[in-house]
Order: C-alpha cells, then structure tokens, then sequence
C-alpha cells in the first residue's frame, strides 16, 4: 500500500522532462560501471533514478536563472548544454557513489575508486571536487535520494504472490525478472513505444497523446507487474493466467494492461510483430 501510495505520488508530479535522462547509452553507462564496482542489483536502479531526478531539477534551476528573450534563450540553452556536458559524468559517478551508500550491502564506491575510474577517462578531478559533486546533488535534490526503484516494486509483489499461494518457481523467476527488468530500462524506448502504438491503435501517435503517455512509461507498478508476467510467460506459461490474475487482485492493474505490457517486452525478444 505504502509502494502503491508512493508511486500514485510521485505521477501526479511528474515533470513533463520526465525519462530525458534515461535513455539507452546512459542507463548501459551505469550498468557496467555497476557491475564493475560489483554493487548490489537495486543500486543501479537507484542510481539511474537519482541521476534522471538531479539532471531534470539542474536543468531548470540553471534556465530559471537566464532572460526570457528569445535570444538570450537560444543563447542561455547553449550555455546550459555545454555546462550539463562538461560535469556529466562526473554528476553520473556521483549518483552511483551515493546510491552505493544507501545500500544495505557493505560495498559502496569510495573517492579513490571513484577518482581512479575518472582519471581513467583523462579527467583531472579532486577528491574535493567528488566530494562537492555528491553535495550538489543532495542540495538540489533537498537531500530526498533514497527513492524506491522497480526492482523494489517487483520483489515485493513477488513476495505477496508466494503470500497467497501462487506456486512459483521462486529463484529462477526472480532471477529472470531482474533480467527482463534489466532489458526493459535498456530497451525503453522500444518497448514504450509498442505499448503506445497498441494503446491508441495507430502507428503514429500524436504529441498530444505522447504526452499523455507519460505517466504510462514513468509508472513503475506497471512496470514491476509486466516483468513479472513476462517471467512467468517465459519459465511457466501454464501459471500465466492464475498469476495475471492475482496481480490484478494485488494492483488493481487490468489484465489487458499486463497482457500489452508482457506483449511488448516479449516482442522484441522473440522478434516477431505476431500477436
């Protein structure tokens, strides 16, 4: 209840910037950096989140500080691009760094790990520089970083799904919903964008409707409940149906909603358009 209270929340403020920081080079970016440090699964989920909310809040208390004029605009978003540019990865590192500490695991990414990888990458930061990088994500994010991710979302549910009796296969299928959860923030767009075709019926949506759609790609309920599905299809196809409909149950979420999203991470896996 407290998940689905907190997802409903974090909707009804979405802003409309929502998913421009998550697309594939930057998620695959955190992803193998985590692996590389060898940090537990959610932290890389938290990470991406932390960094698609800092970037967001960044890129507008940096344009609210510029003119109106349409010049000074053009001039101003210039300026913001090359200084969003110049300290990314820096701001990327950071998040990962502060995602790493709020585990409950005991690794976590220290500064010299953290420099050690930047210099790596020829930049000549200091350890006071990382160190100011990390506050000025806490400040700009009001110090609110421990987010919930999917990953939180999808063990829960499969936890309340073994609660009431659903005989699942329970290591191999969360084993492979944190892969195809994996897959679906690799292959967001994709995957978005078949369930927004099959949602209004056309191939070629409107801004209006794209807009709209938001909440959609942003929900991590649904997201949560179309990974499990997807694993269930996948390892137990026999189950499909008993576990469809105990997610409705658990979510409210409509069984023609989680039969779309299932479609539409299976679709490019399969590689078939066939219903």
């Amino acid at each position: 209840i407290h998940l689905a209270t907190e997802n409903e929340q974090y909707l009804s403020e979405l802003p409309e910037q929502a998913g421009y920081f998550k697309e594939t080079r930057i998620v695959e970016f955190i992803f193998l950096l985590s692996e590389k440090w060898q940090l537990d699964q959610s932290t890389k989920y938290q990470a991406v989140e932390l960094l698609e909310r800092f970037m967001i809040k960044q890129v507008e208390q940096m344009c609210d500080t510029r003119g109106n004029s349409d010049q000074r605009q053009r001039s101003s978003w210039s300026s913001v691009r090359d200084q969003i540019a110049n300290t990314f990865v820096l701001r990327l590192v950071s998040c990962i760094q502060l995602a790493s500490k709020l585990s409950l695991h005991y690794s976590r990414v220290t500064s010299d790990t953290a420099l050690k990888f930047l210099q790596s990458l020829k930049y000549s930061y200091t350890k006071q520089e990382l160190l100011e990088s990390e506050l000025a994500v806490l400040n700009t994010l009001h110090f609110h970083i421990n987010v919930s991710t999917p990953l939180a979302y999808m063990e829960l549910l499969l936890e309340v799904l073994g609660y009431n009796g659903c005989l699942l296969p329970g290591k191999p299928l969360h084993q492979l919903s944190v892969q195809l959860l994996d897959f679906c923030y690799l292959t967001r767009e994709t995957i978005y964008d078949t369930l927004l075709k099959i949602a209004i019926e056309n191939s070629t949506p409107s801004r209006l409707q794209i807009a709209k759609f938001l909440t959609v790609k942003e929900d991590f309920m649904l997201l949560a409940v179309g990974v499990i599905s997807t694993g269930v299809f996948i390892l137990s196809p026999g189950r499909w149906e008993q576990v469809v409909e105990h997610l409705n149950c658990i979510t409210g979420i409509t069984r023609q909603s989680i039969l779309e999203f299932s479609y539409a991470v299976l679709r490019p896996i399969v590689g078939s358009t066939t219903p």
